[in-house]
């Protein structure tokens, strides 16, 4: 801008303000700070913003009005999933991390820990008898940062350089994770057989120079791994090592993947008690055995159970603190700062209300919704299941047999007040059932893709 301003909520705006900054750094103006920016990235001309709302009243109401055009999921029949999911959160878990010890609680010495240091050893010791681990990490930002460091991780155990990507992956987290380890690690694509795993094909793609294969279950559409054990055999045979990402939900019913020869178990608790708002509350998870070998390359915080100088007494701190980037610094393996801890604590509050019976009782729930949800849709003329896995919460539609596209159903169908799934091919339509969606709700969407399906 050309002429002063004195933003009303931005500090330090004064013009005789930034004057004092600039001098006290020895700048002459704010450009200095941009000049390894090269000019061709940068903006040459004023943002184009509306005018300002100066008056605080004229904001609020403006926000509230973009606030309006939202629609929660509970407003509408919602078959959304693809990595962000619709669970039911009980009040207690709310009211819980609501409390100040815990909301406000931030990382530092232990004058701030009024339980926060306790409650996330309990959330670790819940999620690894759930995992069936020894080992669990307090929640790194997400699951994308954790599946992407348990792979760094095999790359830095093991010494190798490549990585045998077994499974159909979420794009944004095949992205991130890309991003993430491309530095040290190549990601090689290996084809599927049926919407999981082709183990022949891993196994012929296994040499000396792989670290890991990276298997996603439930894929991105759903479909549950049955061949670990066989891709553990291989991947051990060839000193690689398994690594799988997950989603903890069904480990009521399913066997857990370090029951059948994981390595390292990553993924995110979103689903364990946390809502799915505008694009989800996420916090990443990172499962070893109790091997000093995996122990020592984990870079996030650990909190664990130790005596104190009071015989009898015992307290809650870090665990082998001097692996961390809070003590190593720039020669950390990886940098860990503010994370997701208070996610943690929500995903422990829910693991306990919830306890074993509850877990197996809701892994029964979803796989029986989904199997009739699969039955219901796929009994429409035309409309076939993407593949013939055994699916949790997610699978595919081909409606390729009807005429009909993926996008057409969902722009159809959201005029009658539904939100079907999302378009994960020209014609594959990707649905989500979890224990909020009532039958009901399952043989409206049947209905109304039947007829959809008999007028095109």
């Amino acid at each position: 801008m050309t002429t002063p301003f004195v933003h009303p909520y931005i500090p330090n705006t004064a013009p005789a303000t930034k004057a004092a900054m600039l001098a006290a750094v020895g700048a002459e103006s704010v450009e200095d700070f941009y000049a390894d920016i090269p000019a061709a990235l940068r903006l040459d001309r004023p943002l184009d913003l509306p005018e300002a709302l100066p008056a605080e009243q004229d904001l609020v109401r403006h926000a509230r009005t973009l606030l309006g055009r939202n629609r929660t999921l509970g407003e509408r029949r919602s078959f959304l999933g693809h990595g962000t999911y619709a669970h039911f959160v009980p009040a207690v878990v709310d009211e819980v991390i609501g409390r100040s010890e815990f909301l406000t609680a931030y990382a530092g010495e232990p004058y701030e820990d009024h339980g926060r240091f306790q409650a996330l050893f309990q959330y670790q010791s819940l999620m690894a008898e759930l995992l069936a681990m020894d080992v669990v990490n307090v929640p790194t930002y997400d699951g994308f940062q954790a599946t992407a460091t348990a792979i760094a991780m095999a790359g830095r155990i093991t010494g190798r350089s490549r990585v045998l990507v077994a499974s159909d992956v979420l794009p944004e987290k095949l992205g991130k994770v890309a991003d993430f380890v491309s530095a040290h690690l190549e990601l090689v694509d290996v084809a599927r057989a049926d919407g999981t795993a082709d183990v022949a094909a891993i196994t012929a793609a296994l040499d000396a120079d792989t670290a890991a294969v990276w298997v996603e279950t439930p894929s991105v559409t759903g479909a549950v791994e049955a061949a670990l054990p066989e891709l553990a055999r291989a991947a051990h045979a060839a000193g690689a090592l398994l690594v799988v990402g997950t989603d903890p939900i069904g480990y009521g019913v399913l066997t857990p993947p370090a029951e059948q020869g994981a390595d390292i178990v990553a993924g995110d608790i979103q689903s364990l008690g946390l809502h799915a708002w505008f694009g989800g509350a996420h916090g990443g998870f990172i499962a070893v055995h109790d091997d000093e070998r995996f122990v020592m390359e984990m870079p996030s915080r650990l909190f664990g159970l130790a005596s104190t100088d009071v015989a009898g007494e015992y307290g809650f701190g870090d665990v082998a603190y001097d692996r961390t980037s809070f003590a190593l610094r720039e020669e950390g393996k990886e940098w860990v700062g503010t994370a997701a801890a208070l996610w943690g604590i929500a995903a422990g509050v829910y693991l306990a209300l919830m306890g074993p019976l509850g877990m197996a009782e809701l892994g029964e729930s979803l796989l029986a919704r989904t199997r009739y949800a699969q039955d219901m849709l796929s009994a429409i003329p035309g409309i076939e299941l993407g593949d013939g896995a055994l699916h949790l919460r997610e699978f595919t539609l081909d409606l390729s047999g009807t005429g009909l596209t993926a996008r057409g159903v969902i722009d159809a169908l959201r005029r009658d007040g539904f939100e079907p799934g999302v378009a994960v091919g020209e014609h594959l339509l990707l649905v989500c059932v979890t224990e909020l969606t009532p039958q009901s709700d399952i043989d409206h969407l049947a209905a109304a893709l039947e007829r959809l399906a008999t007028t095109e």
